[in-house]
């Protein structure tokens, strides 16, 4: 029998107001429900904003080193369980297991270093002008806060607003993505099991029309933290500071790996397979466009179209599984859709391009890792986000047209360069519009102890992870004490 969520309001488990639930789906197996899961209200979301109200100034008034040593005690709990909360990630988010268990381990990390961080929430201290006057500053939390998290990193992501979000004494609401809701209750009940009091973390689960538009435009809610598409983003971006509060955006990218003539093309072609294949290419950070020189363009797509057709696809709890499917019929026909207007648009269509859908591939989601050659700077899959396991290669001339390349699209969150040359690779870090650059290694990954964001329409400016990452989360005070 399937099992049914409810969520977690006042310290309380509750079922929705609207009695009703939806199915959390294994995009490998569709007949395998992970669990049904509150369809959920605005008058939820309106309770759960309620409770965090009520337990703002207690959690306010708790040291941030005590706050900070619960989020030690639930990276504990995550870790001793980290074999269920993996498999549990690639039931529901379809990536092979490895990288669940991966994924649950950047948690625990998180956790860590966020708990070490409620001993280190420092202020200034400034020389007054005025005499016998001590000028410094302090960190107070905004107060409740909302979290809409995505379904891509349903552990990793919910972890890294979440502990920023607490250590610095504030409440939340969270919502997480309907696709993938079971791993994020999982760091839930960690930080319940943890000792956090009562209303201080809500959860609610359901749609982003009714729950998220509620956390959204609640005036209570004086600050939300959201990472998804840029059109929702800024759609959350302007109703959030609308009622004045303050609004953290990560959202899309269309990310590069340049390799130059000078390159080590194993290298590249590691590279880049990682980059978009990996995850089925459900990364924000995914490596999306290979622009390559010229002189090296026949080998590299040689073994990269060779590497790209050796992967195999399957089901993530599969030992023998690379690359799981998408996360749902939706994200697969946007992918399918893509692959036929790249062919449309004129670019060869080097290996993949299909639905897999013979057994076993039958009851899921899957489609071939594909490679694109020929690709033009200006066709729609050299611009446009794809969210899938997708790689466009782009022939250039030299480094300058490289570069200009790279920077031809609306998103600026990660990129990469593969060559052996310092003096390019310098040139080349001081001349990307990306948040994240990477000499000599693929476009995804982010470490917890460094900022993580974009520019341009890939993020509204503001860091996660990192010591930034409690700037979102705090208002600065400063304090004359004149003696």
């Amino acid at each position: 029998m399937t099992e049914n969520f409810q969520n977690y309001i006042g310290g309380k488990w509750v079922d929705s107001a609207s009695g009703e639930t939806f199915a959390d789906i294994n995009p490998a197996d569709t007949g395998d429900i992970v669990g049904n899961f509150q369809a959920s209200t605005a008058e939820d979301a309106r309770a759960a904003i309620a409770a965090a109200e009520t337990a703002r100034a207690e959690w306010r008034a708790v040291s941030a080193p005590k706050r900070g040593e619960i989020l030690a005690r639930a990276a504990r709990i995550i870790e001793a369980d980290t074999g269920r909360i993996a498999e549990e990630l690639t039931r529901e988010e379809g990536k092979t297991l490895v990288e669940a268990k991966g994924e649950t381990a950047r948690a625990v990390q998180i956790f860590d270093y966020f708990a070490g961080e409620g001993r280190r929430l420092c202020g200034e201290t400034t020389p007054s002008e005025y005499g016998r006057t001590f000028l410094y500053t302090i960190r107070e939390p905004l107060g409740t806060v909302g979290l809409i998290t995505p379904w891509n990193f349903p552990v990793a992501i919910p972890a890294w607003k979440l502990a920023p979000a607490l250590v610095s004494g504030n409440t939340v609401v969270m919502k997480p993505a309907s696709n993938a809701p079971k791993t994020s209750l999982n760091i839930v009940m960690a930080l319940e099991s943890a000792g956090l009091p009562a209303g201080v973390l809500n959860f609610v689960t359901g749609s982003g029309h009714t729950v998220g538009r509620e956390i959204t435009g609640n005036p209570a809610v004086k600050g939300v933290s959201f990472t998804g598409s840029d059109t929702v983003g800024c759609g959350i971006y302007s109703q959030v500071t609308g009622h004045g509060g303050k609004a953290q955006c990560e959202m899309g990218g269309k990310n590069p790996v340049i390799v130059l003539e000078d390159a080590n093309l194993d290298k590249a072609v590691n590279m880049s397979i990682n980059g978009a294949m990996w995850s089925t290419g459900q990364k924000c950070t995914a490596t999306s466009r290979a622009i390559v020189h010229k002189d090296v363009v026949a080998e590299f797509t040689a073994k990269v179209v060779a590497a790209a057709a050796a992967i195999r696809v399957g089901n993530g709890l599969d030992a023998n599984t690379q690359v799981g499917p998408s996360i749902d019929e939706t994200q697969m026909n946007i992918v399918l859709n893509y692959i036929e207007t790249g062919k449309g648009e004129g670019a060869e269509l080097l290996t993949g391009g299909s639905r897999l859908s013979e057994p076993p591939f039958d009851k899921g989601f899957f489609v071939e890792p594909t490679i694109f050659g020929g690709v033009t700077p200006g066709m729609k899959i050299a611009q446009e986000e794809i969210f899938g396991p997708m790689l466009a290669i782009i022939a250039i001339d030299d480094f300058e047209q490289a570069m200009a390349v790279a920077n031809d699209t609306r998103f600026g969150l990660s990129a990469a360069i593969c060559t052996r040359d310092i003096t390019r690779a310098m040139e080349f870090v001081d001349r990307i519009d990306a948040g994240l650059v990477h000499v000599n290694s693929p476009t995804v990954g982010a470490e917890v102890q460094v900022p993580f964001g974009g520019m341009k329409d890939s993020s509204t400016g503001t860091r996660e992870q990192g010591r930034v990452a409690v700037d979102f989360y705090t208002q600065i005070k400063t304090v004359y004490l004149e003696y």
